[in-house]
């Protein structure tokens, strides 16, 4: 009897590390510090969504000093977390060799803030005020568009933000850029008022934002692993939206100590409200769902705009074949 019982007991543990070491481990690199914009991900960790999927992933922070798509390239990780559709048409003016399998964002998050009495109620109403504090690649991209896509906009508005809301407070006939699931909450903390928030995606700037990047050669020897690894994140996003997120929220804070709880709640709230992650085709295929449609409406208007070239061929930035196929949906409920 205890003979049998011992290789019962040895036979579970060869069992439970086979098992174990039978998990494919991937790399997947942020674009900043964690967050709850990068929830979906950590949920997937911590609730066990990834190994479900025999995957063991290890999610590499970025940050100021972080080079995590540097890392892609060079195969140090395995998978990157890409802004928007201009770093990948950016990459492929560069012969980067780059592609984007799936698109957690339908709407990129970046807004344009305004002071609540500035007279500024529609996206139209920020020409005409005299400072619009961005940065550097916003003036290069989103302001290009704007004055393209509507009339009054001008390069004398342009001041460069500094990532200090200080200058916008202080001027109220101005707007700031900002993420909508950041800065409006700093600004409501530090500067004790409700700010008027435009976002650009509501205006018609309606690039794919926090996309899943992998080189091509990697995703093209590995699509089994690439369609599990964007099926459990997938799934990750719907249960840290819908479910409970606790336990993915302690990690975003072990990785990043100076998060706190009421920047994650506000994030969350607004990630829902504005359709960030759930809107769009996502809602009838799925969160991560790309479309032709939607990425060739995107180019023609940075090519009107100026800023990408005319006769790129962006089929060769990103596939569909990983997304669009309505994995998770019956989690939202």
């Amino acid at each position: 009897m205890r003979a049998s019982m011992t290789f019962g007991l040895l036979a579970a543990a060869l069992m439970t590390t086979t098992s174990a070491h039978a998990l494919d481990k991937v790399k997947f690199g942020t674009n900043w510090l964690a967050q709850a914009e990068h929830g979906g991900y950590y949920q997937a960790v911590a609730d066990g969504t990834y190994e479900k999927y025999g995957l063991e992933v290890e999610i590499v922070q970025g940050g100021p000093q972080a080079a995590n798509r540097a890392l892609l390239l060079a195969g140090k990780i395995d998978f990157y977390m890409a802004g928007n559709m201009l770093q990948p048409l950016n990459a492929l003016a560069e012969d980067i060799p780059v592609i984007e399998v799936a698109a957690i964002f339908q709407k990129d998050p970046q807004v344009l803030i305004a002071h609540p009495d500035a007279g500024v109620e529609t996206f139209e109403d920020l020409a005409k005020l005299p400072t619009l504090f961005m940065g550097k690649d916003g003036f290069a991209s989103y302001f290009q568009w704007m004055k393209s896509a509507y009339e009054g906009f001008k390069d004398e508005q342009y001041k460069p933000y500094t990532f200090n809301p200080g200058p916008f407070l202080a001027d109220k006939q101005s707007a700031q850029q900002g993420y909508i699931t950041s800065e409006p909450y700093a600004i409501k903390e530090e500067g004790g008022i409700e700010p008027k928030l435009f976002l650009l995606a509501d205006a018609g700037f309606e690039t794919y934002s926090t996309l899943i990047e992998g080189r091509k050669d990697f995703v093209e020897a590995n699509k089994d692993l690439t369609q599990r690894f964007v099926d459990a994140t997938i799934e990750g996003w719907y249960n840290y939206l819908y479910g409970d997120n606790a336990a993915a929220n302690e990690l975003i804070k072990k990785d990043n100590p100076e998060m706190t709880d009421g920047q994650i709640a506000f994030s969350v709230e607004t990630m829902k409200s504005f359709g960030l992650v759930d809107s769009g085709d996502a809602l009838e295929k799925g969160i991560g769902c790309m479309t032709d449609e939607h990425q060739k409406g995107f180019y023609d208007a940075m090519v009107k705009a100026g800023v990408v070239k005319e006769g790129i061929d962006i089929s060769t930035i990103y596939t569909t074949e990983f997304v669009c196929k309505g994995v998770g949906m019956g989690i939202k409920g």
